[in-house]
């Protein structure tokens, strides 16, 4: 049994641990992508069209230097009532604006407050439908089974899709959005308060091939795969979580990280998610460095079971270390006449929700919307124009 959260917070139990080879891992990929294929045709698996709102930075501010004081928070539980829903659904322009600005942390310690503004935006065209209270077991703890597969083999670890998941030196994950951009939790480099003490020098992680096991192939003890560490230059993060800090929400619970160079790794990239009901088999992916997996990669794939405006809830087992990977998707591209991955959250941790006198947890991600995705694509281009269409 495994605690996610802290030991009176389980979020995921399991009775057996799964040890595949590679030819059992791609036979299960490709089962549920077929499960999950509808046909070309069907309207309601395309990519959702949302208008992306233009997103303009008004005004930079100078802050001070960061402490960088807070203890890394390699996993996030929070809690969630009937009060917090109704706030999530009905957002007013200045709290938009609010939690939409952000602050940008370089190097040597500058750090900025960029305050942004929304013309003409209306919030009521944003808003997606909420919570539904689900007739699910009270308390529920146990998720079942283990549902994680760990990746091995140079030809699935170092190829797309799973080549884009990297390594957080604060004990995160991340997932590659640019030649240079790398999109995480915000609790793996702030707790709400401050900066944590390894946000200073910052690196995120590369697997690849160690050239000394070629040359040592029968030696059990020289590793197979390498992490090459790279250095962050600047990271990114919305108000909404640093604003967050009496209350922590996972609304806004994520950060930018810029690397000093780029890569030469294919990435992926971001969307808006589409209602649920436009998910291909109504599932999500992602892969993590789960701590209780040490050194290796794990991918699990699992239902949506609910949404909120901001929130993904579902059950797809999970550990700290997990946090900030890229949860994605698979839908139909009508203009490319193709299926596509493209991410559409981030995973955050574990929430518990209160409503109606039921109680209910879930692993949850926060989920790019419209606003998110324009801050985002501007936080990559740096020009707001670019960022009207996805």
């Amino acid at each position: 049994m495994s605690d996610f959260g802290g030991s009176h917070k389980r979020a995921v139990c399991w009775t057996s641990i799964f040890t595949m080879n590679q030819l059992q891992i791609l036979a299960i990929i490709l089962y549920f992508a077929k499960q999950s294929s509808f046909s070309a045709t069907d309207p309601n698996v395309t990519w959702h069209r949302h208008g992306i709102p233009m997103f303009f930075p008004h005004e930079t501010l100078k802050l001070d230097k960061p402490r960088f004081s807070a203890k890394a928070m390699p996993d996030l539980t929070t809690h969630c009532n009937e009060e917090c829903l109704w706030k999530e659904a009905h957002p007013t322009l200045e709290d938009l604006k609010e939690n939409l600005s952000y602050e940008t942390v370089y190097t040597n310690g500058t750090r900025t407050l960029t305050i942004v503004d929304f013309p003409d935006l209306d919030p009521n065209t944003l808003l997606v439908k909420q919570y539904a209270p689900r007739r699910l077991r009270r308390k529920r703890q146990i998720f079942g089974v283990d549902g994680r597969f760990d990746i091995s083999g140079n030809q699935f670890l170092l190829h797309f899709p799973f080549s884009t998941t990297v390594k957080i030196s604060t004990g995160c994950t991340g997932v590659l959005v640019s030649d240079r951009h790398v999109l995480t939790a915000a609790h793996c480099i702030h707790d709400g308060k401050d900066y944590v003490k390894g946000a200073k020098k910052l690196k995120v992680g590369f697997l690849q091939e160690n050239p000394k096991a070629q040359k040592l192939a029968k030696s059990s003890k020289v590793p197979k795969l390498l992490t090459r560490w790279s250095r962050v230059k600047r990271t990114q993060v919305p108000k909404g979580w640093i604003r967050s800090q009496n209350d922590l929400s996972m609304d806004y619970d994520y950060a930018l990280l810029e690397l000093k160079r780029p890569h030469d790794r294919p990435h992926m990239e971001i969307t808006v998610l589409p209602t649920t009901d436009q998910v291909a088999g109504n599932r999500i992916h992602f892969s993590g460095f789960d701590s209780d997996r040490p050194g290796k990669l794990v991918y699990r794939f699992c239902r949506i079971i609910n949404e909120t405006p901001h929130l993904i809830y579902q059950h797809c087992d999970a550990q700290p270390g997990s946090s900030g990977s890229g949860v994605y998707a698979k839908l139909w591209l009508p203009e490319k006449q193709h299926w596509e991955r493209k991410i559409i959250g981030i995973f955050s941790g574990h929430q518990w929700v209160d409503l109606h006198g039921m109680q209910q947890d879930y692993n949850v991600a926060v989920r790019i919307t419209p606003l998110k995705y324009a801050q985002i694509c501007y936080w990559i281009k740096g020009i707001y124009s670019d960022c009207h269409s996805h």
